[in-house]
């Protein structure tokens, strides 16, 4: 289009910009009154792994991949290119370049078209927040007003990190962040100086520029932004022809998906737009995902399995895989079976044996008969059928035997183990029809998830405690006591002592020095296969089957999830772990160094006609009362100890360690060691009786406890 009467309109055209300036001016001076829209920077709900990368983001309202843009996770040569290229004056303009608008009224008039444009990347924001199909000067004039309304309100980072959000680099793609995810398959942070460049070209024209339709034209884009930089003194002209020798990408890359069955369920309950920060090791994460799918290839279709991750001490979940394949639909993918609910067949025996050396029934080295055994109506048999005979209770934790584990059960009370389930934080899940918890509860007799088991292992990994698990960054929960220190302690022992599974050696197990406790299980009919384990830091479980429920003959514990279980714990990165310390209270010493009491473990409880001497009350300690403060001054002579109840002879231990007493008596002393002057000592007294019955005391010996 040719002006009329150059010299005139020229003149109305400045007097018009400079006008539309100082209107601008004023009108952002009123930023406070009339401030911009800015709903169109709600981005892209996503879900970070803890250092900060995308696992997985979800479509906005509008259907688009829109990730913000934070200049500060941009490669700084990227925003030099960009300013170069697209507004060189950016830093010192306020929203409008007054030398860009008179150089471009200077060539329009000079040549009757439009040679270059005035706008900025202040303006192009402007039009990417409400785009207007309008190309007029009144258009034009109120984008200036709006630029220079966005920077008083935003100023220059916000701005550019409007931009970064909200530039277009094809199809659906908006935002840096998302363009070079998508094209180059890596975040922004760190770029060649050519791929830089395409992603200062694409937002052009980025539908014909589009890699994966328009290679030639993405590349000739890129390179014309290249001999820019050499213009501009960003690149010599050596860089530049090494970054136009780099590959222009054909493939749109997909977005993020990790964690998708984790990253789905805590994106649902966040507002739309929400960074959602979690403890998920991203690295550690990826590599389980592609053990999972490799392994998950022989195991035939419509088998599934899930891996679940933690740090012990923490409770931070550190990586989630539901399935090997959320999209299979053979495998039933979409169902999260970290979540679901199973049975854990003999996963639960550490508890168990736990309570039982917190409770002194037995010690690891204590002998049972394995054998065939009914307790009223039930009869456990063991795996395979096969009975052990006299075995110690570590051999029978070791070896899972059915057995051993229901007579420690019957001695404890059901009642009493579904309650210490309970106080770790699993729901008490018994069997349709199914009201009260009985024996069945060692063998799997209720629902549990791998959630559960991996947090119930964490804690004995911990010493006895630790916090829920979580998956959301923060501060840890409180720590729940599962066990107490001394009896976590003697589990984990035995279960770094367990068989390893078929074709693997122990020195395998313990390769690069790294031990790792760990149990197995298997439910009724070969439903799930079971194998969870820690090294002292880390804690892995793992579940094989059909999501359905079904039979998978053939599919136990140690054979088809133990060794994905190791195979788990080679993907972890770093040292491993020192060897565990041993806690106070652990008494180490073979069969015939223990109590009386603690020697041997009878087929079934003792009964009133088969006592030595009987004693009708519950035994219980009657001095030290549980809880009290001692004064070392009336120690001098020793702690007096007596109990009340029970089945003689007696056996006292103190912080595990037992004490020589007269036999049959109900009285013991003990010397506790010299304290220094204000010193403190927490002591844990026990006794127990031929029966196996138990109680304990906890005493303060110096100044009351803080």
């Amino acid at each position: 289009m040719t002006p009329p009467g150059r010299r005139g309109i020229g003149r109305w055209l400045r007097r018009l910009a400079l006008g539309g300036l100082g209107l601008a001016l004023l009108v952002g001076a009123g930023d406070h009154l009339l401030p911009p829209d800015l709903g169109r920077l709600t981005p892209s709900t996503r879900v970070m792994a803890a250092n900060g990368a995308v696992l997985r983001a979800f479509l906005t309202a509008e259907g688009a991949w829109r990730l913000p843009g934070d200049p500060a996770a941009v490669d700084p040569f990227y925003l030099a290119l960009l300013q170069a290229f697209e507004d060189r004056r950016f830093a010192s303009h306020p929203g409008v370049d007054p030398l860009a608008v008179a150089r471009a009224l200077g060539q329009w008039l000079a040549n009757g078209k439009v040679i270059s444009g005035a706008s900025t990347l202040t303006m192009q924001t402007v039009r990417l927040l409400d785009p207007r199909p309008e190309r007029t000067i009144a258009a034009k004039l109120v984008e200036m007003v709006r630029a220079v309304q966005l920077e008083a309100h935003l100023g220059k980072t916000g701005v550019l990190g409007a931009y970064l959000t909200l530039a277009p680099f094809g199809g659906n793609l908006e935002g840096v962040r998302a363009g070079s995810l998508a094209w180059l398959g890596k975040d922004p942070r760190r770029l060649t100086p050519g791929e830089a460049a395409l992603l200062v070209a694409l937002p052009q024209a980025p539908e014909a520029l589009r890699p994966d339709r328009h290679p030639a034209a993405a590349r000739a884009a890129r390179d014309k932004v290249l001999e820019r930089a050499v213009r501009d003194g960003l690149l010599d002209p050596a860089q530049a022809r090494e970054a136009k020798a780099e590959p222009v990408p054909t493939t749109r890359r997909p977005m993020p998906f990790s964690a998708p069955h984790l990253t789905e369920r805590l994106a649902a309950g966040a507002p739309a737009g929400a960074p959602i920060a979690t403890t998920i090791d991203e690295g550690l994460q990826n590599r389980l995902e592609r053990l999972a799918r490799r392994v998950a290839v022989p195991l035939g279709p419509g088998q599934s399995l899930a891996l679940l991750a933690a740090e012990s001490a923490s409770g931070r979940i550190l990586a989630s895989v539901g399935s090997p394949d959320y999209l299979d639909p053979e495998r039933v993918g979409a169902i999260d079976m970290t979540r679901a609910v199973r049975s854990p067949g003999s996963a639960l025996k550490p508890l168990l044996y736990g309570m039982a050396f917190e409770r002194h029934i037995v010690h690891p080295e204590t002998l049972m008969i394995d054998r065939p055994t009914r307790f009223g109506a039930y009869t456990p048999a063991n795996f395979g059928d096969a009975h052990w005979g006299e075995v110690s209770v570590r051999e029978a934790l070791a070896q899972s035997l059915n057995v051993p584990a229901v007579m420690l059960l019957d001695r404890l009370g059901p009642l009493a183990f579904a309650t210490r389930l309970q106080s770790a934080g699993i729901a008490l899940r018994l069997p349709k029809g199914v009201e009260r918890p009985g024996l069945p509860l060692a063998l799997g007799g209720l629902g549990v998830r791998l959630e559960d088991l991996v947090g119930l292992f964490a804690a004995i990994d911990a010493g006895g405690a630790a916090p829920p698990l979580r998956a959301l960054a923060g501060a840890p929960l409180p720590a729940r006591r599962v066990l107490e220190p001394a009896a976590a302690w003697q589990v984990a022992d035995i279960l770094a002592g367990s068989p390893p599974p078929p074709g693997m050696i122990l020195a395998d197990l313990r390769q690069g020095g790294r031990t790792v406790a760990f149990k197995t299980g298997t439910s009724y009919g070969f439903r799930d296969a079971w194998a969870v384990g820690f090294d002292g830091k880390v804690t892995i479980g793992v579940w094989v089957g059909r999501p359905d429920g079904t039979p998978s003959p053939g599919a136990f514990g140690r054979a088809t999830a133990a060794p994905l279980l190791f195979q788990a714990f080679e993907a972890l990165e770093g040292r491993p772990p020192p060897p565990r310390s041993r806690p106070d209270g652990v008494f180490i010493g073979a069969n015939g160094d223990l109590p009386p009491p603690l020697r041997r473990l009878d087929g079934e409880p003792p009964r009133a006609g088969r006592r030595l001497a009987v004693d009708r009350d519950a035994l219980t300690i009657a001095f030290p009362p549980d809880g009290s403060v001692l004064d070392p001054a009336s120690l001098v002579d020793g702690l007096a100890l007596s109990a009340r109840g029970g089945q003689r002879p007696l056996t006292w231990l103190v912080d595990g360690r037992p004490l020589v007493s007269p036999a049959f008596a109900r009285t013991a002393r003990w010397m506790p060691p010299s304290l220094p002057r204000g010193g403190a000592l927490a002591v844990r007294v026990s006794v127990v009786d031929a029966g196996g019955q138990g109680d304990t005391a906890q005493v303060w010996i110096g100044q009351s406890p803080p």
